[in-house]
C-alpha cells in the first residue's frame, strides 16, 4: 500500500470534512472530472487525424447497485496510466485538468472547455463513501491500472482490467446513518436511487456538454392477448432503457434568435419554480478580458416571501455549464433582489470548494454589468410598455424606493427615475420626470402627501390647499416613500426650460428661438416637499403679511391654546396656507406624521422619535371667531375644550385617532 504522507493525510481529512459543507456536490465533481477526461479525448483525436473518436460517441455513464451498495460514474474519454494516477490521485491538489488547461489555454472554450482547477474534487467522494475504486485505461494503451483507498490512510494501485479506453470511479457508499437526540440522521440511500440520481444531474451537471446516460426503469402496456375477453384488463410490464439525464445545450448560449418566447417562459417556469411566464426575459453576451452569458427574467408576480427575512436573493451561477451556487446573492444588489437568472462564465475564481466565490473584481465587474442591464431593461418597459411597467411596479417598486433609503440616497441617481407614484391632478401614475416635465413656471418644488389611503389623502386640506396654487401632488401610500424622500432630498430633473435671471435674458432667449435657435434647458434640482410640513413658501406676500398681523393680534389666544394642549403640540400659530379647514397640522423638522406612524409598528416602537406637531389655524374660517371671543370673554375652559376638539379632529384627518376617543366624542356631544 502506497501511504499518504503526514501532511497529505492532514490536507485529505481538510478535503472530505471542511471544505465542501454540502454533501450532494461529489457527483458534480466526479461528473465534471469525466466531461474533462472526455474533453481530453475529443481535443486530442481534433489534433491528430488519425485518432477516430467520434463525438457523438463519447458518453459519460452512471450505474448503482442497491445490493453491494456502488455507485459507478464511467466515461470512455481519455483514461490514465498507473503513473497519472499516482501523480493525479496519489498527490492530493494535483490537478491534471488545470495543467491541461495551461498547456492549451489558447484553445480552452474553443473545442475544449476543461472544468477542473485543483484537483481537490475527485476526493469529495469521501464525503459518500467508504471506499473509493478507480479503474482507467489510458488511450493507446493495452492495460487498465486499479487506484484504490478508503480515504484514511493510503491507497493501492496495480493491474486490472478495462474493455477500452476510458475510467470508472466505483463509489461504495456509506451506509445510512440514523438521528440522535432529535437530529437528523444521513440518508445515503438516496445516491443509489434513480430519481436521486437525476435530481442531482438536473440541479449540478444538466448543462455538461456530453451526455450523461443511465439505465433507468420504465413501464409500459403489455401487447393484449388475441383471446382476450372483453372484461380484459391491460397488463404493465418494467423494462429497461438507457436515458440521457442531462440537456447538455443551455438555453443561455443560445442566440436568442434562435429561441422562441415560449421555451423561454417554459424554462423559466421549470427552472425556478414559477406558475406564471416572466413579466421580461433578456440575455446578454460579454466578450472581451471577461467573458460570460447571462439570461435573466423579471418574475409576473412577486413571490409570496419576497419581503420576508427568510428570502433569499441571488442569481445561479455556473462555470463552464456546471452549477456552483444556486443562489449567488453578490450578482444581483438588494434592490433587485426579484430578478432570476442564470450567470455562466469560466473566468470568475472560485474558492477551491467550487461551491462559493472568491470576491475579486471579475465578481463585481460582472455583477455592475448586470446591474446597469436591469435598469436599462426597466427604463425600456417604462417607456415601451407602460401597462405592463404598472405591473411591474406594483410588485416590485417598494423594493426599488427601499434601495434608495437603504443607501441614504447614493442610489436616486440609479434608481429615482424608475419610481412610480400617484399623481393627484393627473389621476394617474407618474414618474418624477413626468411631474417635473408638467410642472408651471415658478414652481421649485415637488410636492407629495404620505399615508395609507389615497382617498384620504385626495381630501385633506394640505393637499387642496397645494392644489388650489395649481401644483400637483403625489399620494404617496407606501411605508417606505417618505423615508424614500429624506432619503433622496432632492430631484434632479434633466433637461427643464432655463430658468433666465431677469427679463433682459428671457427676452434675448425668445429671440434667438425665433431666429431658429432651440430652447435652452438646463438640469434642475427641486426639493421634494411633504405638504403637510411647515415650511411649504406657497403664500403670497399678503397671505404671510395677513398671518403675520393675526399672529401678533391673537398672541394671547394662541399662547392659551398652546397651554391647553400642552406637549402635544409644539406650538399654535395662523396658517399662511390656503385652506377650507379650520385647523391643520403640520410637523417641523425631519420626523412627519406619517413616518411617526410607521415607525410606531416597527419593532423599535417605545423608542422611536416623535414628530413636532403645529397646530395651524385659518384665521378666516368662522371657527376661528369663535376663539376670540372665547379668549376674549375670559372662557378659558371653553377655550380649552374647543382647542382639544380642533386638535383632535385635525388628527382624524390624518388617519389618527385621538389619544382619548371617549372624551373626544363627549366633547362633542357636550358642544351639541
Amino acid at each position: 500500500m502506497h501511504e499518504f504522507k503526514t501532511e497529505s493525510k492532514k490536507l485529505l481529512d481538510l478535503m472530505i470534512n471542511s471544505i465542501y459543507t454540502n454533501k450532494e456536490i461529489f457527483l458534480r465533481e466526479l461528473i465534471s472530472n469525466a466531461s474533462d477526461a472526455v474533453d481530453k479525448l475529443n481535443f486530442k483525436s481534433l489534433q491528430d487525424p488519425s485518432i477516430k473518436v467520434g463525438e457523438g460517441d463519447l458518453a459519460i455513464r452512471l450505474s448503482f447497485d442497491k445490493d453491494a451498495r456502488t455507485l459507478t460514474v464511467s466515461d470512455n474519454g481519455i483514461g490514465m496510466t498507473a503513473d497519472e494516477l499516482e501523480r493525479n490521485l496519489g498527490t492530493i491538489a494535483h490537478s491534471g485538468s488545470q495543467e491541461f488547461k495551461r498547456e492549451n489555454a489558447e484553445h480552452q472554450g474553443d473545442d475544449v472547455d476543461i472544468i477542473g482547477q485543483f484537483g481537490v474534487g475527485f476526493y469529495s467522494a469521501f464525503m459518500v463513501a467508504s471506499k473509493v475504486r478507480v479503474v482507467s485505461r489510458a488511450f493507446g494503451e493495452e492495460t487498465a491500472h486499479v487506484w484504490e483507498s478508503d480515504g484514511l490512510e493510503g491507497y493501492t494501485i496495480e493491474d486490472g482490467e478495462r474493455a477500452e479506453h476510458g475510467t470508472d470511479v466505483i463509489l461504495t457508499i456509506r451506509e445510512n446513518v440514523p438521528g440522535v437526540d432529535g437530529e437528523q440522521g444521513e440518508n445515503y440511500d438516496t445516491y443509489l436511487s434513480e430519481w436521486g440520481l437525476k435530481d442531482l444531474v438536473r440541479r449540478f451537471s444538466n448543462y455538461v456538454r456530453y451526455p450523461i446516460q443511465m439505465m433507468v426503469t420504465k413501464s409500459r402496456q403489455k401487447p393484449k392477448p388475441e383471446d382476450a375477453g372483453d372484461d380484459y384488463k391491460p397488463e404493465y410490464e418494467d423494462y429497461q432503457e438507457l436515458e440521457t439525464l442531462n440537456s447538455m445545450t443551455p438555453i443561455w448560449k443560445k442566440r436568442s434568435s434562435d429561441v422562441t418566447p415560449e421555451e423561454y417562459n417554459e424554462f423559466y417556469k421549470s427552472t425556478f419554480h414559477d406558475w406564471e411566464d416572466p413579466a421580461r426575459t433578456f440575455s446578454f453576451h460579454a466578450e472581451g478580458a471577461l467573458e460570460y452569458d447571462a439570461l435573466l427574467f423579471i418574475p409576473g408576480k412577486a413571490p409570496f416571501d419576497l419581503y420576508s427575512k427568510d428570502y433569499q436573493k441571488g442569481l445561479a451561477l455556473y462555470s463552464s455549464n456546471v452549477m456552483i451556487m444556486e443562489k449567488c446573492a453578490d450578482l444581483v444588489p438588494d434592490y433587485y433582489n426579484f430578478v432570476r437568472g442564470i450567470v455562466d462564465s469560466a473566468d470568475v475564481s472560485l474558492n477551491i470548494s467550487r461551491e462559493t466565490l472568491q470576491h475579486d473584481r471579475q465578481l463585481h465587474a460582472i455583477a455592475n454589468r448586470v446591474e446597469k442591464k436591469i435598469t436599462a431593461e426597466l427604463q425600456k418597459m417604462r417607456d415601451d410598455d407602460r401597462e405592463a411597467y404598472e405591473r411591474f411596479f406594483e410588485n416590485f417598486g417598494r423594493g426599488l424606493k427601499f434601495g434608495i433609503y437603504q443607501s441614504y440616497g447614493m442610489k436616486a441617481d440609479e434608481l429615482a427615475d424608475l419610481l412610480l407614484f400617484w399623481s393627484a391632478r393627473e389621476q394617474k401614475m407618474v414618474t418624477l420626470a413626468e411631474y417635473a416635465k408638467a410642472m408651471p413656471e415658478g414652481q421649485k418644488a415637488v410636492y407629495y402627501a404620505a399615508g395609507d389611503d389615497r382617498d384620504r389623502l385626495s381630501k385633506m386640506p394640505v393637499v387642496h390647499g397645494v392644489l388650489d396654487r395649481g401644483y400637483d401632488v403625489l399620494l404617496c401610500t407606501a411605508d417606505v416613500d417618505e423615508f424614500t424622500f429624506q432619503a433622496m432630498r432632492t430631484y434632479t430633473a434633466k433637461d427643464m426650460p432655463k430658468v433666465y435671471a431677469d427679463d433682459t435674458a428671457r427676452e434675448a432667449a425668445a429671440k434667438a428661438v425665433a431666429d431658429g435657435a432651440e430652447p435652452e434647458t438646463e438640469d434642475r434640482a427641486l426639493e421634494l416637499k411633504n405638504v403637510a410640513s411647515g415650511d411649504l413658501d406657497l403664500a403670497t406676500d399678503d397671505e404671510k403679511k395677513q398671518a403675520e398681523e393675526a399672529s401678533k393680534e391673537h398672541e394671547e389666544l394662541f399662547q392659551a391654546m398652546k397651554e391647553a394642549l400642552g406637549d402635544k403640540v409644539e406650538k399654535v400659530a395662523v396658517s399662511a396656507r390656503p385652506m377650507d379647514a379650520p385647523a391643520v397640522i403640520t410637523t417641523e423638522g425631519p420626523v412627519s406624521l406619517e413616518m411617526e406612524k410607521v415607525m410606531a409598528r416597527g419593532p423599535e416602537a417605545e423608542g422611536a422619535p416623535k414628530s413636532q406637531r403645529v397646530l395651524e389655524l385659518n384665521a378666516k374660517h368662522p371657527v376661528f371667531e369663535k376663539l376670540v371671543a372665547a379668549q376674549k370673554a375670559g372662557e378659558k375652559e371653553k377655550l380649552a375644550q374647543y382647542a382639544g376638539l380642533l386638535y383632535d379632529q385635525a388628527l382624524l384627518v390624518e388617519g389618527i385617532l385621538p389619544e382619548d376617543p371617549v372624551a373626544f366624542a363627549q366633547a362633542v356631544c357636550n358642544l351639541m
